[in-house]
């Protein structure tokens, strides 16, 4: 044996255990608010919310960091990303005990999480050490660290007996940075670094992202990981409820859930390496899918008339085989966590770290999400059984989705003759994708590609009016929700009516990349259907004026997802057409697509002011109206009146589009265009004009009700949505006419001037304003913004595209045409979520300058100072006649 092969085998197990160690250590401090958050409460005098929203901030930062930290792991080594993660835990804990405000709790919270994200350290650590046919038991091992939980359940406590909570955090710190030390002393560099290793780069471990397999382990990793944790939260609020015992006994009886949820991990491991993962997971999912079900069952009374008699007999789960069924669900449940990530360097094996990762966060956020699920479906349905309702659907699906791709990974077996690894479930049909697609070439446009295009175009248009209508959707829900008994202060409902803005914008960053990496087709049928997650949480939400104001956050946030979809559907249909027609296509694309705004304003007014769905949407709120009379407000329609067309949508995207070759790019590729100039100057003029679209509609119905109390703001908003809106083709129509720059130019001005239109109607000096003069002049700023909108997309392609054609020069047109397309669409993906934060800022500034000076006239005047630069911007660079670029 080699001294190499020797050096390794010595070195396994002491990685194993130290790794072991300090997850155990990490996973303690990770859940140190279940414990000193009592005390934290009481101290502080915190409401119920603002406790739940400290105790969810570390699970939600451990969650979400643990993709990054998979590529930091893959990159760096998980020897000293681990170090460094606990001597940032321990740093966090030091901030902690000496917090004396709430917002230092919460960054507090922030660095407490990403000891949370230390598993996927440990987890790539580990599985870089062992070989395959060792690695489950392995990973088994360390993930055992879970059961650092009970260390904080059982230690804190008894430290809390002698010290304040303060000094208790302390404590936990001063240990962890101890064994950071020690860990980074006597932990061994992973072998493969050892010689000629090559860390992988950022965008390459990005660019597996779009393999679908990663996504289905994730929702399998939903299931055993996100629900064990929210089980573990929820059980003994349960059983409390349900069984009348007592917090003691409920304490006890969740272990039973917990511990085998914990160690038999181990034996999920050893199992996954004696007879395979893919057979644990199909026991895990099948048992799991057989208790949720069970356990779904509400305690019922049943009366049945026979010939004679009336036969009555009841039907409940007894506590005992309750108690029964928890502890066989913690058990395949760990099993399954075990097998999940006996998959992952099965498949991946060089890439652990960011595949895990992104598996892992998923799993977390369901720790995150579930919890907060379960009691809003109480507070509707009013079952307690309804938390394994839900369970039982994402354990259903999980099922039918890995037998589904299992058996067509057979049938492929049997046809070649050896194993698959490439599960083909989603691979894309070759009859839905272009392989020689020429939009510049006449013949080819007028005989092929004008057809295909226009197919294209018209299904991409409803499920875009979709996207905007669910993005949206919180600018008619915050006027009426006073209103209805939701108890909210103004500031409140002016960040609910900007953060889907906020998570709209920040999700196009990443939108506007992933048609060339999933291709077009795909990525539109998958984020239309993840639109299906806001409306209908938001439509069960909406049915009970208690739920919590952290759970309306987190909904407005998700609400961002239809804001995302904007930037990957104008990159998508870029590609689709030629110069010569861009400037129409992508006018229209987001022109109608735009509609979706003024289409939910108003849609929504007529939706919730009756029972449209027959009774099935819920009961409705009442309102007290003016007179004294009451009116019955289903809320809630304005959400599920988009669940149905979502998904029809989804459908005819996914059998009605295309993918084009053409269009493949990994992210470095499309990552050049950071380093243009350009992008960033067409950055701020798109501010200018659909930053200004989207936060004026986001802000409108809120400050014309707040300026004009005696007029009702629901019954005009949709009018300067749907007339900017429809105005977008026109801009694209004159930029093909005139040329992008010049109409741009001439629109800033006139987009100038309508802000001092608004501010010469305003309510001022104790005279009421004219709200008419007011709204015409929205209305002004509305068609101006979509005219702009239309020509500044004209400009991109034709920049981008001159860029190109300049720098490889005569004979390379062709190349020069597929350069210039994927540049300009990263570009206009880009640029389209960076414009997208006008919709969190303009409400932000009208809300800011009213809480500062109490008028919202400083907020406009800087809007006049904005565009003027817009101006000075378009005139430099594009339009005056010796411009660098004239587009």
């Amino acid at each position: 044996m080699s001294s190499q092969a020797l050096n390794v085998r010595n070195g396994q197990y002491r990685a194993l255990w130290l790794t072991t160690i300090a997850f155990t250590l990490c996973f303690a401090i990770w859940t140190i608010f279940s414990i000193l958050g009592i005390q934290i409460k009481t101290e502080l005098s915190l409401t119920e919310t603002q406790m739940a929203l400290l105790m969810a901030i570390p699970i939600l930062s451990g969650s979400l960091s643990r993709i990054l930290l998979g590529m930091f792991t893959e990159r760096w080594g998980g020897r000293i990303v681990f170090s460094t993660l606990m001597y940032l835990a321990a740093i966090s804990a030091y901030w902690l005990s000496i917090a004396d405000s709430y917002n230092m709790l919460l960054i507090a919270g922030v660095g407490l999480g990403l000891a949370g994200g230390g598993f996927i350290v440990g987890a790539t650590y580990v599985a870089a050490w062992f070989e395959t046919q060792k690695q489950g038991a392995a990973l088994g091992i360390f993930g055992a660290g879970n059961v650092g939980a009970a260390l904080t359940t059982f230690g804190a406590p008894f430290l809390l007996g002698h010290f304040s909570w303060q000094e208790t955090a302390q404590i936990y710190g001063v240990i962890i940075a101890i064994f950071a030390t020690l860990y980074f002393v006597f932990s061994k560099t992973e072998p493969r670094r050892l010689g000629n290793f090559t860390p992988p780069k950022f965008s390459e471990q990005l660019a597996l992202l779009h393999d679908i397999r990663i996504w289905r382990f994730a929702l399998y990793y939903f299931f055993v990981f996100g629900a064990f944790v929210a089980l573990a939260l929820w059980l003994p609020h349960y059983l409390i409820n349900v069984y009348d015992v007592s917090l003691v006994t409920a304490g006890i009886l969740t272990s039973l859930y917990i511990i085998p949820g914990s160690l038999f991990r181990i034996l999920g491991g050893f199992w996954s390496d004696k007879y395979g993962a893919r057979r644990i997971m199909y026991w895990t999912l099948g048992v799991s899918t057989l208790c949720t079900f069970l356990l779904s069952y509400p305690p019922t009374h049943y009366s049945v008339t026979g010939v004679n008699h009336i036969y009555e007999f009841n039907f409940h789960i007894s506590l005992p085989v309750f108690v029964l069924f928890i502890f066989t669900l913690g058990f395949f449940m760990s099993l399954g966590k075990a097998a999940v990530f006996k998959h992952i360097p099965t498949y991946f094996p060089g890439n652990v770290g960011v595949v895990g990762g992104l598996v892992s966060m998923v799993g977390g956020i369901g720790g995150f999400l579930l919890p907060l699920t379960f009691g809003m479906l109480n507070d509707v349905i009013g079952i307690w059984q309804s938390c394994f309702m839900l369970l039982f659907v994402i354990c259903a699906i999980s099922l039918a989705w890995m037998h589904s791709a299992i058996r067509k990974a057979e049938k492929m077996e049997w046809a070649i003759g050896q194993t698959v690894k490439n599960l083909p479930e989603m691979a894309t049909p070759d009859a839905f994708v272009l392989h020689d697609w020429q939009p510049e070439n006449k013949d080819f446009w007028e005989n092929k590609g004008k057809k295909i295009a226009r197919r294209n175009l018209w299904i991409s248009i409803p499920n875009l009016f979709l996207a905007f209508a669910v993005w949206s959707i919180w600018s008619i829900m915050v006027v009426k929700m006073p209103k209805l008994g939701f108890s909210y202060s103004p500031n409140e409902l002016f960040w609910l009516a900007a953060l889907p803005a906020l998570s709209g914008a920040t999700l196009r960053i990443f939108y506007g990349f992933m048609v060339p990496i999933f291709g077009g087709r795909r990525w539109t049928a998958l984020s239309t259907a993840s639109l299906l997650i806001p409306c209908l949480w938001m439509g069960f939400a909406l049915q009970n004026t208690e739920t919590p104001y952290l759970i309306m956050l987190i909904l407005a946030l998700l609400c961002g997802l239809g804001g995302g979809n904007f930037s990957s559907s104008m990159a998508n249909i870029s590609f689709f057409y030629p110069k010569a027609e861009k400037g129409t296509a992508l006018g229209l694309n987001a022109g109608l697509g735009n509609l979706g705004v003024s289409g939910m304003q108003l849609f929504a007014p007529l939706v919730i002011s009756a029972s449209v769905f027959g009774g099935l949407e819920g009961a409705p709120l009442t309102q007290v109206m003016a007179n004294g009379e009451n009116q019955t407000i289903w809320l809630q329609n304005a959400a599920f009146v988009w669940v149905p067309l979502i998904i029809i949508g989804t459908i005819a995207a996914w059998f009605g589009m295309n993918d084009i070759t053409d269009a493949k790019s990994s992210f470095k590729e499309q990552a050049v265009v950071f380093k243009r100039r350009h992008t960033w100057l067409m950055c701020w003029l798109y501010m200018g004009t659909f930053g200004s679209f989207i936060g004026f509609a986001a802000g409108f119905p809120l400050l014309s009700g707040m300026l004009f109390p005696e007029v009702d703001p629901v019954k005009f908003a949709f009018i300067g949505p749907l007339a900017g809106a429809l105005a977008r083709p026109v801009g694209g129509k004159l930029a093909d006419i005139f040329g992008g720059a010049r109409v741009t130019l001439v629109n800033f001005l006139f987009m100038a001037i309508g802000v001092c239109g608004v501010l010469f109607f305003l309510p001022n000096s104790g005279e009421s304003g004219n709200f008419f003069g007011f709204f015409a002049m929205f209305v002004l700023l509305f068609i101006t913004t979509g005219i702009g909108n239309g020509s500044t997309f004209r400009m991109v392609p034709v920049m981008f595209l001159t860029l190109r054609q300049r720098a490889l020069g005569k004979g390379m047109e062709r190349q020069a045409e597929i350069e210039g397309n994927r540049e300009s669409a990263a570009v206009l993906g880009f640029i389209s979520a960076i414009a997208a934060y006008g919709g969190f800022f303009i409400p932000k500034a009208y809300g800011t300058s009213m809480s500062l000076t109490g008028a919202v006239d400083t907020a406009l005047y800087g809007f006049i100072v904005f565009y003027a630069s817009c101006v000075a911007i378009t005139w430099w660079f594009y339009a005056r006649p010796r411009a660098e670029i004239t587009c």
